[in-house]
């Protein structure tokens, strides 16, 4: 529309279409200025004709009109004097106010550009009737017409462009949003196939192996003193042991993060800290203002978890938090660890709106919901409630049964 583009320090490349209007304005500028300057009566009127030109190319040209609104309102008093001074000296140069309509709504403010446009008009139609032209409708009408027409159309493609950019900046908003998605997704996934290994080892091989361990170590006490088999079943225990040993390395080198650096309860304490969110530190926050306040307490006497519970208790937590934090709108939480003579129990209870658990249906997110909760819980033989009702909070319950061997100081490695 403007000879330049907009007076803005950082400027996004033209695209086809805004080139083509500068050219138009360029071409329809010097056109009308050469109309008046071949028409014009005088030699001063030939002059001004080429002075409104030569200021006119000139802030084509210059960097402050470029970016500055300032330089481009300086600009833009200089040859709108230069044009009056033409407008006095003929009246050919009546035309030329129609390119400066575009000129004056492009590069000023809409508080400044609209009484602009409606100056010029009025300098053009008192120009054309002081030159002596009759009085009649057409005086008047070709230029506010024109005033009017420059009017609709610079707003209308500036509204327009607008929008473009919204539109820009949302594809690029969806765009940023699908990649960090993905990239949970991939970290999710990561997530779930190293605990899946971890799960498969400790259920086959290192059970096996222990199983192993065990009839070779009943075996060795049943046989004589003086048996030729005990030494072949002493290095046989050994083999088992050392490939146990070795299948709990793997099995702790699978294990999430937040358990590398201390027990389930240092990392479910972890979780309820301020700046801690559901699925570590950094996702989310818990505090006063962007979120429920959680507190965190064990009950009964701490012992070593195996690793798949251990797993699975934090992964169930997170997630129970995390509804907490999206779903219930609770200004406070509660996550209580009770570890009981044959069982461990895992409670998150939140004082949020509540829903009805019958009415609960898989998530369209892929979300790691109730189902899939409960799902985890009785792959490890344990059992998973949900009590809840509308305006009365929500409390999870999730139990998984321990055996003598799960609570001896070994347990974490062997169950």
């Amino acid at each position: 529309m403007a000879p330049h583009s907009s007076p803005h320090p950082a400027r996004r490349p033209l695209t086809p279409a805004p080139f083509v209007l500068r050219l138009c304005l360029h071409l329809l500028m010097a056109g009308l200025l050469v109309l008046a300057a071949v028409r014009a009566h005088s030699a001063a009127g030939t002059a001004a004709a080429a002075v409104t030109g030569a200021v006119y190319a000139a802030g084509s040209y210059l960097p402050p009109v470029r970016t500055s609104r300032r330089a481009a309102a300086v600009w833009l008093g200089v040859l709108g004097a230069s044009w009056l001074a033409m407008l006095w000296l003929t009246p050919e140069a009546l035309w030329v106010a129609f390119p400066l309509y575009f000129l004056q709504l492009h590069l000023l403010p809409v508080r400044w550009s609209l009484p602009a446009v409606a100056l010029t008009a009025g300098a053009a139609i008192l120009s054309y009737v002081g030159h002596g032209a009759a009085l009649n409708p057409g005086v008047f009408i070709g230029p506010l017409l024109g005033a009017a027409v420059a009017v609709a159309t610079v707003l209308g493609y500036q509204a327009l462009y607008r929008e473009s950019e919204r539109r820009r900046r949302l594809i690029e908003e969806l765009i940023g949003a699908r990649a960090e998605l993905a990239a949970a997704e991939r970290h999710a996934g990561t997530l779930a196939e190293r605990e899946r290994l971890a799960r498969e080892i400790h259920d086959t091989l290192a059970q096996g192996l222990s199983s192993i361990q065990l009839l070779l170590r009943a075996a060795e006490r049943a046989l004589p003193p003086d048996s030729p088999a005990a030494g072949h079943i002493e290095r046989a225990r050994r083999a088992a042991q050392d490939n146990l040993t070795e299948a709990r390395r793997f099995v702790r080198a699978l294990t999430p993060s937040d358990l590398e650096h201390g027990s389930l309860a240092a990392a479910l304490e972890r979780l309820c800290e301020p700046g801690a969110g559901p699925y570590g530190p950094g996702a989310g926050a818990y505090g006063p203002e962007a979120g429920p306040r959680v507190r965190f307490s064990v009950s009964g006497t701490p012992v070593e978890l195996p690793t798949p519970y251990e797993v699975a208790l934090l992964r169930i937590a997170q997630s129970a938090l995390a509804n907490t934090v999206r779903h219930a709108s609770a200004s406070r939480a509660e996550i209580t660890l009770s570890f009981m003579d044959a069982s461990v129990t895992l409670d998150v209870v939140d004082d949020g709106e509540g829903f009805e658990p019958g009415s609960v249906r898989p998530s369209s997110e892929g979300g790691f919901g109730l189902p899939a909760m409960r799902a985890r819980a009785e792959s490890l033989g344990g059992t998973f409630t949900v009590e809840s009702a509308p305006g009365q909070g929500t409390a999870v319950a999730v139990s998984l049964p321990l055996s003598p061997e799960d609570r001896s100081p070994t347990a974490g490695g062997t169950a």
